[in-house]
């Protein structure tokens, strides 16, 4: 790979350009992780490439995932053993080889609550998956299955309560912060040559001879519109798929709901653990995940018909969470405790007969017309093969021979190098002046590219403070954010490229106009503009803060809508 290219304002000025000069192989339509998935193996099979997404990258469901990379225990099951099988492989893909610096290894309990058969069954099932995960492991493998004992479960975790439970089991999976790996994967696509962008919105296709030959985009930043040709268009937008299936014309090949799941964020020190949790509710699975200094609990999962881009959490959604979660905490959580709240929209596909119905735990990809290919569906730690199936339906509408895939092998930006760096990481922290947690957190982020975004102060040692307001993040982080990620509002670096919108009581209010007026001069912000993206931000605050003290979907949905959009995107809005 050669030298990563900034995703920053020169590099965005570039890529409209080679929008409307170039010709494309594949242009890719959505910018979550299955789309960035589908650039990178395109780009990586020597494909001319383009990745246009209308908001930000990970802006979707790819930021507001439950943050794990498992293989979904619970499907085993459901006797779905080649979906567990497929995703432990790509856990295992992701932890030792495509992206250590990100995909990190956590440990779980599962609580046994009944006496007698309950043991011997949960040991069953992560016999097998510990043995599933075997399987052509590329390194040691996760530590396997620990029996614990009442007393010992409530050794590795003292804020279960005694009687809530009669003993537990210890196992391993993975998590990663989703936003910052799907980021990352659109970043090693550019590396390999696509053309990526972000804000910009497919507002129509172009026909022509029965066949799609590529799109019309708008810049959402400017308005400003160009034709882009390309011999065959990914449909890959989760939750839109049908809003552009529509926008394409024609019949889909298959239909996508969205189902909605809710997660709370509270500080690490509310509850007293050292180990994740995984909890049976009568409609689900509810995880609490350790996140750095905080916990995430959740999730739920019910149907949502209302506005796509900004789901919004309710009070009954949150109190679900807390009555469940708290059923097993010898100290319960309140609405005080919590920190931020996140609601993100899961894709699952629906079929038109009996024998489709069963696609809402598996990806499909299609091809509902010449020139189009459509994927959704799947889980985030599968996005990989479902990007490479995408890539070989696409061999059907490109005029040359297409390789097979190779992104196995293909480390992520930021992961070569970052073992050595790791074993260096005392000479990085005194080269900087740093103390050391601080730069262990920045190669957990970037990887072998944090000397180049601490390269960044070596003219502005200011930016080695921290956030006001959210000091775990220090302020270059935020220019490196603007200059070499793509982020070109408030909310992008605060929500996405950071998650201070959910890790700090005051969800980033705080922390809006120092990082805006730090960022401004890469983006040629005014004063004005400075200001309005504080108060955007502000209201995009308090408009969720409202919706989460609503009682149900649709006043919650009311309280959100209700807050300025910071990107003006015309098409799949549900209307007002």
């Amino acid at each position: 790979m050669t030298a990563v290219p900034p995703l920053g304002p020169e590099q965005r000025a570039r890529a409209w350009a080679e929008l409307a000069e170039q010709s494309f192989e594949v242009l890719v339509v959505g910018g979550g992780v299955t789309g960035a998935g589908v650039a990178l193996d395109a780009a990586t099979r020597g494909l001319r490439t383009a990745l246009v997404e209308a908001r930000d990258f990970a802006s979707g469901t790819s930021s507001r995932s439950s943050k794990l990379f498992h293989g979904g225990l619970r499907y085993l099951e459901q006797f779905d053993f080649g979906l567990v099988r497929e995703a432990l492989h790509e856990r295992d893909l992701s932890v030792n080889r495509i992206a250590p610096h990100l995909v990190k290894p956590v440990p779980f309990l599962y609580p046994l609550t009944r006496r007698g058969w309950e043991r011997p069954y949960v040991t069953a099932g992560l016999a097998l998956y510990d043995g599933l995960a075997r399987l052509g492991a590329l390194s040691e493998p996760m530590p396997a299955q620990k029996h614990l004992t009442r007393t010992g479960a409530r050794r590795m975790f003292p804020a279960l309560k005694p009687d809530a439970f009669v003993g537990a089991v210890r196992y391993y999976d993975a998590q990663a912060d989703d936003a910052r790996h799907t980021l990352t994967v659109a970043r090693t696509a550019a590396a390999y040559g696509a053309t990526v962008l972000n804000s910009a919105e497919v507002v129509s296709f172009l026909h022509a001879g029965g066949r799609v030959v590529g799109v019309r985009v708008r810049d959402v930043e400017t308005g400003a519109e160009v034709d882009v040709r390309s011999e065959v268009v990914v449909n890959a937008t989760g939750v839109w798929t049908d809003d552009i299936q529509t926008l394409i014309g024609g019949r889909g090949r298959f239909h996508v709901r969205a189902s909605k799941g809710v997660h709370i964020v509270v500080p690490r020190d509310r509850i007293n653990g050292e180990a994740g949790l995984i909890l049976r509710t009568e409609k689900s699975v509810l995880f609490v995940i350790p996140w750095g200094s905080h916990w995430i609990v959740g999730t739920t999962d019910t149907d949502w018909e209302l506005d796509k881009a900004h789901p919004a959490a309710s009070r009954a959604d949150i109190d679900y969470i807390l009555e469940h979660v708290n059923e097993v905490l010898s100290v319960p959580l309140t609405h005080d405790d919590i920190t931020g709240v996140y609601a993100g929209l899961r894709p699952l596909l629906s079929g038109e007969s009996e024998s489709t119905s069963q696609l809402s735990r598996e990806h499909a990809v299609a091809r509902p017309m010449p020139g189009v290919i459509a994927v959704a569906g799947g889980k985030y730690t599968t996005y990989r093969p479902m990007a490479a199936d995408a890539v070989d339906a696409v061999a059907d509408d490109v005029t040359r021979r297409v390789p097979p895939s190779v992104t196995e092998n293909i480390p992520l930006v930021g992961a070569e190098g970052y073992a050595a760096m790791v074993n260096s990481l005392d000479g990085l922290s005194d080269r900087w002046g740093i103390p050391r947690f601080r730069a262990e957190h920045l190669l957990n982020r970037f990887g072998s590219l944090t000397p180049e975004v601490l390269a960044l102060a070596a003219d502005r040692p200011e930016l080695l403070e921290p956030v006001p307001g959210a000091e775990e993040y220090l302020m270059v982080e935020m220019v490196w954010g603007v200059e070499h990620e793509g982020a070109l509002h408030l909310d992008d670096l605060l929500a996405r490229r950071t998650r201070i919108s959910i890790e700090t009581a005051h969800r980033g209010v705080e922390s809006a106009e120092p990082v805006a007026r730090a960022v401004a001069p890469s983006l040629g912000w005014d004063a004005d503009r400075v200001t309005a993206e504080v108060q955007g931000y502000a209201a995009r605050v308090e408009a969720e803060r409202l919706s989460q003290a609503a009682p149900d979907d649709q006043e919650a949905d009311a309280a959100r809508i209700a807050a300025p959009d910071t990107r003006a995107v015309l098409v799949g809005r549900t209307p007002s």
